[in-house]
């Protein structure tokens, strides 16, 4: 099975470029299938993770960033993949 973790922050005024950069620095425990690193409107970063592992499994995720450096707590999700559609 495949699970991808999703890791999602908005960056306090002005600092979109500082936690882009601060989360593509942090290393995790285990070395996931696939990482990849998005940004958005607003200073908003997004980084998802795959791994093959049960929905369950405990597995390395990223940290909270510093609270100055963001305006609200992270937002974190987990997703079972169900495989990619063929039609589309």
């Amino acid at each position: 099975m495949t699970v991808a973790l999703m890791w999602e922050a908005r960056a306090a005024e002005g600092r979109g470029a500082e936690l882009l950069a601060w989360v593509r620095e942090q290393p995790l425990a285990r070395k996931p299938l696939r990482r990849e690193t998005f940004r958005a409107g607003q200073d908003r970063v997004l980084v998802v993770t795959w791994w093959d592992a049960s929905y369950d499994a405990e597995l390395p995720e990223l940290p909270e960033p510093d609270a100055e450096s963001v305006t609200r707590p992270v937002h974190r999700w987990r997703f079972e993949s169900l495989g990619e559609d063929a039609d589309h």
